[in-house]
């Protein structure tokens, strides 16, 4: 692969604020018959299920997915926005409700929400996107779904329309009346985790080794600032050897993006063969060494069970996909007591 020219071209210099999809998603998902009244949640309270919009709101899956697919093609770079928004929801476990759309919650005089804490500043977008979204199902079917709901569904629909895998979509979740910045700070895997670091992790919010190798592969789309994989050029920097596993001349023409522009504002893709293709390239990336984080490439190289797994959705995507839609369907059960509510503005409490 002609790396450096790759590198290249695809090197864009923004002032705006930058994806990163920085976050790292691992037994096998309970999903369900797939029939009404079926579900799962791996926390307390909130029971979800498979097509309880069928009758209160019909129209809500094909609301989401015509606003996400008219985003994604307008903005490539918006379907990993969308995907990671419900990742960093999801994780943030303090309110106690998990996916419960805090991270779409303004600053208050009275909240200091999860928008300004350093895994997300500058980072994370498609807030108009679920806005628009929000927008519209309160038109057709007022004060019924779910801002959380709506990020589970637009996370499947931008990986539906980036060429990946489909999947049912639980729904029933209540949308949290708080939000942490403390808790967002603490519980986002960083891009520089090791991979025990990481199992840990997914570990406290009940997902296996293999969702989050499986979760992991959604940095098959998106972009990464130099400021987030700057410790993978160490080796080059510092003169030490190369580690086990380092493609050094993909290391040499990172280095190269990185010292000839701002480090701030120069970004690159996370998977320069099929950047805008949900698919397994992410997996061949790092057997060669050419993972862009340093979580990522950890993966491949600091353990002998992540790198089986790795090895095997090289080989096989079908097995890839199917473990990520049932990871997708267990992050998504991250729930917690039945407080909460169905918000108007996504951005506010009631």
């Amino acid at each position: 692969m002609k790396i450096l020219f790759s590198l290249f071209l695809i090197m864009l210099l923004v002032s705006m604020p930058i994806l990163s999809l920085a976050t790292n998603f691992s037994e096998t998902c309970e999903d369900g018959s797939g029939e009404p009244g079926s579900g799962f949640g791996i926390g307390f309270g909130i029971v979800l299920e498979f097509g309880l919009y069928r009758n209160s709101c019909p129209e809500a899956e094909s609301i989401v997915y015509s606003w996400v697919e008219n985003a994604v093609l307008q903005d490539p770079r918006m379907a990993a926005s969308l995907l990671r928004l419900h990742f960093h929801d999801c994780f943030v476990n303090a309110s106690p409700l998990g996916c419960d759309a805090s991270v779409l919650l303004d600053d208050t005089e009275g909240l200091v929400g999860e928008k300004t804490a350093p895994p997300n500043l500058n980072s994370l977008r498609g807030f108009e996107v679920i806005d628009s979204i929000k927008a519209n199902l309160e038109t057709v079917c007022p004060e019924t779904v779910s801002c959380a709901d709506i990020l589970a569904m637009a996370a499947r629909d931008s990986v539906v329309v980036s060429g990946g895998p489909s999947w049912d979509v639980e729904v029933g979740r209540k949308d949290g009346r708080t939000a942490s910045k403390q808790a967002a700070t603490t519980s986002l895997p960083s891009p520089n985790s090791t991979v025990p670091t990481l199992i840990s992790i997914f570990r406290k919010v009940g997902l296996s080794q293999t969702d989050m190798v499986a979760l992991s592969g959604g940095h098959t789309l998106g972009k990464a600032k130099c400021t987030s994989f700057t410790a993978r050029l160490q080796p080059l920097q510092t003169g030490q050897p190369a580690n086990h596993g380092d493609n050094l001349e993909f290391l040499e023409s990172l280095q190269q993006l990185c010292s000839t522009v701002d480090t701030s504002v120069a970004i690159t893709q996370l998977d320069l063969v099929t950047p805008s293709t949900f698919d397994n390239q992410y997996y061949v990336n790092l057997l060669s060494g050419e993972g862009l984080l340093p979580s990522d490439q950890a993966l491949a190289v600091q353990d002998p069970g992540t790198r089986e797994i790795v090895e095997t959705y090289a080989a096989d995507q079908s097995v890839f996909f199917e473990d990520f839609k049932n990871a997708m369907v267990k992050m998504g059960g991250i729930t917690g007591g039945s407080e909460g509510e169905i918000r108007r503005n996504c951005r506010a409490v009631n």
